[in-house]
């Protein structure tokens, strides 16, 4: 049996595991979040939601997730 390697991350100040190799696209995806209502910072660094696809999670990275709120 083949083990799956894991890395840990902290998203929005809790720490989760995710198997090595999990892009920033499959996070959104998997907590059911819309692109269009949020803005992704990782590691302090705000990023082109235009590339999630193509960034890949490393062991100890730091992501935040903000939604936007209208209101009136």
């Amino acid at each position: 049996m083949k083990k799956i390697k894991k890395i840990k991350i902290k998203l929005n100040g809790k720490p989760i595991f995710l198997p090595t190799g999990t892009s920033v696209y499959k996070v959104i995806k998997k907590n059911k979040l819309q692109t269009n209502k949020i803005a992704i910072e990782i590691n302090k660094e705000i990023i082109n939601k235009k590339k999630i696809n193509r960034i890949f999670l490393k062991n100890d990275d730091r992501i935040e997730i903000v939604h936007f709120i209208g209101g009136g």
